[in-house]
């Protein structure tokens, strides 16, 4: 108020606003930042225990009841919840450290490709991109299957944004799952690939009883309709990486 008063103020250094007091009427922005000291530290420690309450709230609903616990993040409430950008990057962060743990790299995939893409070397850089960086993936993923859903399920209210929010936390928990199958056949030394085409079956079934709750119905159209929503996002992403892997190799060839 005495800066109000005597006519004169500082320039937000977040949004450039002048600001008439401790804060920034547009953006919040404070102008002198806190002091770091033990208060700033627990409150630091707060925000870590809350996300970690979030995320096993998240899990349990994730398996619970996932298709009304998104919807009533999307509609309700949101405090309850980890945000699905973190809830996708923290599942794939576990996912990436269980692979390198136990050494997967794109030599176990090698067999599901055909002997025509292996002779295409950037499939071979693409097998690893798609391994270590889980997260990217199935965000794009992510983005074709909610175009998909948006598709086939049009006359819901739901826009791409939230479809695709739904997407993400169907995501982390896929990423979870094959966490788990990488970590079982470690102990069991079964085939990975078999174990990762059951888990495969396994997410299928797992999305489409998602869908059918996010979405209120019981037809079984719309059962059939989720299924191809998740089959064509996945294809569209395999038909694009494998496009662009070929494409760039036989550009390089010539």
């Amino acid at each position: 108020m005495k800066q109000a008063e005597q006519g004169w103020c500082v320039s937000c250094k977040n949004c450039n606003e002048p600001i008439y007091g401790n804060y920034c009427s547009n953006c919040g922005q404070p102008v002198k930042p806190q002091r770091i000291d033990r208060h700033y530290i627990m409150r630091e420690m707060a925000s870590v225990l809350y996300a970690e309450k979030g995320m096993i709230y998240t899990l349990k609903r994730m398996f619970i009841n996932p298709g009304e616990s998104i919807r009533l993040y999307i509609k309700e409430d949101r405090k309850l919840h980890i945000k699905p950008i973190t809830f996708i990057i923290i599942t794939s962060l576990i996912y990436t450290l269980i692979c390198r743990f136990f050494h997967i790299n794109s030599e176990h995939f090698y067999s599901s490709v055909s002997s025509d893409g292996l002779e295409f070397p950037t499939v071979h850089l693409f097998l690893n991109w798609m391994i270590n960086y889980q997260g990217y993936v199935n965000i794009i993923i992510g983005l074709f299957t909610a175009f998909w859903i948006k598709l086939f399920f049009r006359k819901s209210h739901y826009n791409l944004s939230e479809i695709f929010i739904l997407m993400c936390y169907v995501s982390g928990v896929t990423v979870l799952l094959h966490s788990l199958v990488i970590f079982f056949q470690a102990a069991t030394q079964l085939n990975l690939l078999t174990l990762l085409h059951i888990s495969n079956l396994v997410v299928i079934c797992y999305f489409v009883w998602v869908a059918i709750h996010f979405f209120e119905t019981k037809k079984a159209i719309d059962c059939i309709k989720a299924f191809l929503s998740f089959g064509l996002g996945m294809l569209l992403f395999g038909f694009l990486i494998a496009f662009c892997a070929i494409f760039i190799d036989t550009v390089i060839k010539h």
